[in-house]
Formats: C-alpha cells, structure tokens, sequence
C-alpha cells in the first residue's frame, strides 16, 4: 500500500491554505464541502477568490508564520515558489501538522483523492499523486456505477442498526447485513420507496428468529498465482467468507482480496512435509460449519485437477454439509499462456493430458506410458520436478523421441516466474540448470518449442561434451 486511506472528520476543525490563486482557490471549495474552519493566508488574493470565499472562510492578507501552521489540523501550500513551499514543509513537520503541496507530491505528507460523494457514501480514489488524470477517470468509471440513491440507503441501513444489533446475535448480523443490501428492500429504497422498505424492514427484523443455521464450504480455485486471473465468484466468496483454509500455492496477493476481518488458517503442503494432515483439513471444514460459518477452501489452481477437492467435497457432502465448487484456472492453462504456448496446435498437437508426477512415498508413478509417448501429443505433467530423470526415461523407453521438446515453467502467471526450455533426453539436466527449485510444470511435446522462456540445449550439450 503505497499510503493509508483514511476518512477524516473535518467539520469545525482548522484547516489553513497558504495561497490566494485558483488552486487555492479549488482546495477551498474542497474543504469548504467538508465543513472545515476554513483560512487562507496570503499576500495577495485573486479576485475570484476574494469573491467567492469573502463569507466563507477566514482571509488573511499577509506572509503566513510558525504559528499559523502549528494551530492547523491540515496544510495546503498553492500558488507559491518552491523554495517558500519547503520552508513550510519544514516547519509543519517540526509541529506534526500534515502538509500537501499542491503538484508537489514529493512534499506532502498526504495527497487529495478524485472523490465521489453519494450522502454517507465516499469513495476515494488516489495514486498517490502520480496520476492524478487517471484517478479522475476512474472516479468517472465507478460513478456511473453507483445508483443516485446509494446515499439514502445508507442512511435507512443506519437508522436500523441498533435494532438489528439487539435482535441478532453477532454471528447472524453480517449475514443479515449482506442478504439485506442484495435484496428487496434494499431495492425498494434505491428505487425511492422508503415508506414500503420501512415496513418490510420492521417485518424482517422481527420475524421469529429460527434455530441457527448450519453455515456453508465453498472450494474455490485461486488460480495459478496472478490475482488478475482470480475469477469474479472466486472474489466475492472471499469477501464474504468467515474463514478461510488456504493453500501453500495460493499467493500473498489473492489473501489480500480477502475480508480483512476474515480469520485464515494455513493448511498448505509440500513434497513429504504435511503441515496438516488431509484428514485433519476435512474435519476442520465440517466443525467450522457446523458452527453456522461461511467457510472458503481456497485452493492453488482449480480444486478438481489434482487439488483434492474431489475428496474433500466427497467427505462433506456424507457429513450432510452443504458444499459448492467455483472452479479456478488450472495451472497447465495459466501457464501454458504465460509461456505464449497452445497446449494443442493443429501443427503439433491433437490431443492434452494432464497427468501428476507425485506417488506415495518414494514410489515412480504409475502411468500408461506407451500412450502418452505418442505422437502429436502434448503430456502436462504436475509436481514431476522431482521424478524428472524417471519421466524422460520411461518415455523415451515407450516411444517417444529422446529430442522432443519439452518445457518447465516454474510460478507460471506470477512476477517471478522462470521458463527454460530443452529437449526430453536433458529434462533432468534443465531443471537443475535452469534453477528451477519452486513449484513447476513440465511441458511435453511439440509445442513446447513454441514457448517462450530460455533454451538450454547448447548449454548443455557443451558441458557434455566437457565432461
């Protein structure tokens, strides 16, 4: 986060703007719309300012001092030379007072946000003063979303609050909340029918409290890692979700759509390190249930391509939980894209297999090999780093040609994913190589030559021919 956003309560608080000119002029209307005790000091005023603002705020005709600044919540600096800006910096960051300066983002302290005002409802947008362009076109992007009467919905939420509060016990207010802002009444007041929504409000606070409900699992697919890839349900359940059980896989960057009040549970594994066992996952998921929580189960890729979540949604389901699944993008696909590479070709490919390289224990897997050495086939194998010499031989030993192309695309989708690509007879030697060490996919097949990434083949081959 580049700067904390934050909502300040500025009515009948000082704010001073040192400048008389249009951009003080514009800071004024700002804080004029916010309710603050408004004063502007400078030497001189524009017309315009004097006349807009003479009833308004307090004008000063004069150089501003020390003092001025130390009895200010907040500080604008406009139409002033940057050397008068600086010594004003200085002197409200020795009295802690916060400064901006106007197109001088390197001297505030905090910038003013392009904003949209619905009533209660504010919506601020900054980029920390880099681009203040874009925010306003974003401001223009989210304005057109947002109904006319967002406001006024916010007030009628409001006015109910205590009554919901007493009526519900906390577990079941959130819930309340959500069902009450997409539903009906909700509706009936954006649509300008308070009276209506006041009564069917009073009725649904006051309908007879049934016995708790049991709450619900979501398996969700996070995806191969970027957060853009993150589908629009997978979102929303992580914003509703009470708890969340996540994933080794699933990126820093995805947990932080989550609800920030959301409690998160690691339950990741690695090769022959369980941090929890699959048993232990499936009971927690039923308990947590049971206790009327919505529960996401967040999973690397999509949950029914060697993610367990078959399993898992199999356990919950004889447990009489109600479970659903929002799938994700798979990490042959997520990474196969990152690559620039079509996992089948009309050139090169008539056909995809998705097979995993992991066995129980030290175990090869076991595989029909003579099909996927075939030809014209592409084979995707997951979490193979580890049996790499073992997958090249038993296909070389099956048919397949020992210089097919083959390609490992480690944290494919993400800021530091790795690419290298070689022939089938050096796959082992490409992974040590290319110091692939993270999570990765193998790649094999023709159109692995068509990915993107770095060719290790003469590298190699002159070591080789070295040794």
């Amino acid at each position: 986060m580049y700067a904390f956003p934050a909502h300040i309560d500025l009515r009948d608080r000082p704010v001073l703007i040192i400048g008389g000119g249009a951009a003080a002029l514009a800071k004024a209307r700002l804080m004029l719309s916010a309710g603050a005790a408004l004063t502007l000091i400078a030497s001189e005023f524009d017309p315009e300012t004097r006349a807009e603002l003479a009833d308004r705020a307090s004008l000063i005709r004069r150089q501003p001092v020390v003092a001025d600044i130390e009895s200010a919540l907040i500080v604008f600096v406009a139409d002033t030379p940057s050397e008068q800006a600086e010594r004003w910096v200085e002197a409200a960051r020795i009295a802690g007072v916060l400064i901006n300066v106007v197109d001088q983002p390197a001297l505030c302290d905090f910038t003013t946000p392009s904003i949209i005002e619905r009533g209660r409802v504010t919506v601020s947008i900054s980029t920390g003063g880099a681009a203040p362009v874009l925010g306003k076109k974003l401001r223009a992007d989210i304005e057109a979303l947002l109904p006319p009467q967002l406001g006024a919905l916010a007030d009628f939420a409001g006015r109910y609050r205590d009554a919901v509060k007493a009526n519900f016990v906390p577990e079941a207010r959130r819930r309340f909340w959500e069902e009450f802002f997409d539903g009906p009444i909700a509706a009936q007041v954006l649509s300008g029918d308070e009276a209506g929504a006041h009564d069917a409000m009073l009725a649904h606070i006051n309908r007879p409290q049934a016995k708790p409900e049991i709450g619900v699992v979501h398996i969700v697919g996070a995806g191969p890692g970027d957060p853009d890839l993150l589908t629009i349900k997978a979102l929303r359940l992580l914003q509703r979700a009470d708890v969340i059980l996540y994933d080794r896989l699933v990126s820093d960057e995805i947990l932080a759509y989550a609800r920030r009040d959301a409690e998160r549970l690691y339950v990741g594994k690695a090769k022959s390190n369980h941090a929890v066992p699959q048993e232990e996952i499936e009971s927690r998921l039923i308990e947590l249930a049971r206790e009327g929580k919505m529960v996401v189960r967040l999973k690397g890729g999509d949950p029914f391509v060697f993610g367990r979540g078959g399993e898992e949604l199999e356990t919950l389901r004889n447990a009489n939980i109600p479970v659903f699944v929002c799938p994700g993008i798979t990490a042959a696909t997520g990474c196969a894209a990152a690559a620039n590479m079509a996992l089948t070709h009309r050139d090169h490919a008539q056909a995809v297999t998705f097979v995993t390289g992991h066995a129980k224990g030290e175990a090869d897997p076991v595989l029909n090999w003579s099909a996927l050495a075939a030809l014209k086939h592409t084979l995707v194998v997951y979490m193979g780093v580890g049996k790499a010499d073992s997958i090249s031989a038993q296909l070389i030993a099956h048919g397949r040609g020992d210089a097919t192309p083959v390609a490992v695309v480690e944290n494919g989708t993400r800021a530091d994913q790795k690419i290298v690509k070689g022939v089938l007879r050096d796959l082992p030697r490409l992974i040590s190589q290319g110091g692939i060490e993270g999570p990765a996919l193998l790649v094999i097949g023709e159109v692995a030559a068509l990915a993107d990434g770095d060719t290790l083949t003469a590298l190699i081959e002159k070591e080789r021919l070295v040794a």
